[in-house]
C-alpha cells in the first residue's frame, strides 16, 4: 500500500553555541547553505569559492544569476585593510588609483565590522558566478557576533544573501527565514532579531560603468553617504533610478521590485493625518480595494486608532492597522519594517481583493533614505513571469 508522499525535511533551528556553529562550519566546509544573523538582515550563506554551493543559492533562493551576491569577512585579530582582501584571493587594489585605496582602507577602518558593502575590483580567484561575471565583487564584515563566529570557524569567506526567496520580504528573525526557506535548507542559527533590520549601504568604490574612478552609493542603508564622504574624504555620487531590465547588476537590490509582500502594497503619498477622504477614497479604488474589503495599513508612527478609524471612515474599507513605531523613531521603523510587513502579509493572506497600504517615509539621510528605498521597491510594479 502506498502512502502519501513524505514532506519535504524542515530545518534544524540550532543556538549558536559552539556546537551549533560547529554543525553550521561543517556543512559549509561540505558545499551547503546554512542560514545565519546578522546585524542587518539573516544571510543564505555558502562559500564563497565553491562553485556548487553558489549553484546552490541562487536555486534555493530562485535567484536570478545576473544579480551578484555579497562576500562576508572575518574581522580577524588586527584590523583589516586591502591588502588582507588581496591575500584572502578577493579583491585587486592594483586596479585602484592611490586616492581611491586610501578611501577603500579608511571606510574598512571606520565602518567595518558593520552595515557597509563596498564594491571593490575582484581577483580572479573569485567565481563569475558570484559577481554575475562582473570585474567586481561587493564585500562586507557583518558586525553580528554570530556571523563573525561562523565566519571564523568555516575558515573561508561567505557569500550570504538574504535568507529569502528572491524579490520577497528580507527575513530578520530566524523564524521568518523558517517561513521562507524552511523546506530548502538543513539549519538555522537561531541569533535573535536583527538589530538594524534593513540591508547594507553598498558603496562603488571606482567601480561603477557610469562614473568609473568615482565612489558611487548604489543602495542606501544605515550608513548614509554625508558620513562616507567625511570619512573617505571623497564625494559621493548617488545611482540614477533603478531600471527594470535583466542583466548584470552593479549591487544587489537595485531591481525596480524588491522587498515584496504576497498582497500588494501601495504606498500613499501623504501620512494618513494629511490625507483629504476623498483622496483617500480614490487611493483606495485605484489600488484595487472596493468597500469592505479587509485590508492593512502600515504607519510608521503612532497612535495606530485614529489614523484607522480615519482612514476605515473615508474609504469604506475593514482597516487592520499597525505601526512600525509608536514615536516614529527612524532606527525602531527600519528595525521592525521587514518583520511587520512579514506579519500583515500574513494576516492578510487569505483575504480576497486585499491590499496593505503604507505610509511615505521621508528620504532623509541614512536610515531614512533606506526605508524609503525599500518601500518603493516594495510598491513598484511586479514583473511578469
Amino acid at each position: 500500500m502506498s502512502g502519501s508522499p513524505a514532506s519535504p525535511p524542515r530545518a534544524q533551528v540550532r543556538f549558536p553555541d559552539p556546537a551549533g556553529i560547529a554543525a553550521a562550519a561543517a556543512i559549509l566546509r561540505g558545499g551547503g547553505l546554512v542560514a545565519m544573523p546578522t546585524e542587518t538582515v539573516y544571510g543564505l550563506a555558502g562559500d564563497a569559492f565553491h562553485e556548487l554551493a553558489l549553484a546552490r543559492i541562487f536555486d534555493v533562493k530562485e535567484r536570478p544569476t545576473f544579480d551578484p551576491l555579497i562576500v562576508h569577512v572575518t574581522a580577524g585579530a588586527a584590523p583589516l585593510r586591502l591588502a588582507d582582501l588581496q591575500s584572502a584571493r578577493l579583491v585587486d587594489p592594483a586596479r585602484l588609483t592611490g586616492r581611491l585605496r586610501e578611501a577603500a582602507d579608511a571606510l574598512i577602518a571606520r565602518f567595518w565590522p558593520g552595515p557597509l558593502t563596498l564594491v571593490l575590483p575582484k581577483r580572479d580567484d573569485v567565481p563569475d558566478l558570484a559577481t554575475s561575471g562582473l570585474r567586481s565583487v561587493a564585500v562586507r564584515m557583518p558586525a553580528h557576533p554570530v556571523a563573525q563566529a561562523l565566519l571564523a570557524a568555516a575558515g573561508t569567506p561567505l557569500a550570504a544573501p538574504s535568507a529569502n526567496r528572491f524579490g520577497r520580504i528580507s527575513p530578520t528573525s530566524a523564524e521568518a527565514v523558517m517561513d521562507e526557506l524552511g523546506d530548502r535548507i538543513p539549519l538555522i542559527l537561531d541569533g535573535g532579531r536583527c538589530a538594524v533590520g534593513v540591508e547594507s549601504t553598498v558603496l562603488s568604490v571606482g567601480q561603477h560603468a557610469e562614473q568609473p574612478g568615482a565612489l558611487v552609493l548604489l543602495r542606501p542603508g544605515a550608513v548614509s553617504a554625508a558620513v562616507i564622504e567625511a570619512a573617505a574624504g571623497l564625494p559621493v555620487a548617488t545611482l540614477a533610478e533603478p531600471v527594470a531590465r535583466a542583466g548584470p547588476q552593479a549591487s544587489p537590490g537595485l531591481l525596480e521590485s524588491h522587498y515584496a509582500p504576497r498582497v500588494p502594497l501601495a504606498l500613499l503619498p501623504a501620512p494618513v493625518a494629511h490625507l483629504a477622504p476623498a483622496r483617500a477614497r480614490e487611493i483606495a479604488r485605484a489600488a484595487g480595494a472596493p468597500p469592505g474589503a479587509v485590508v492593512g495599513l502600515l504607519l510608521l508612527g503612532g497612535p495606530v486608532e485614529p489614523a484607522a478609524t480615519a482612514f476605515a471612515t473615508a474609504t469604506g474599507l475593514e482597516v487592520h492597522a499597525r505601526a512600525l513605531s509608536a514615536a516614529g523613531d527612524l532606527a525602531e521603523v527600519a528595525h521592525s519594517l521587514f518583520a511587520e510587513l512579514r506579519a500583515i502579509d500574513r494576516a492578510l493572506a487569505h483575504q480576497d481583493e486585499a491590499v496593505l497600504f503604507c505610509e511615505p517615509c521621508a528620504p532623509t539621510p541614512g536610515l531614512g533614505h533606506a526605508i524609503a528605498d525599500r518601500l518603493r521597491r516594495a510598491s513598484a510594479p511586479r514583473p511578469r513571469g
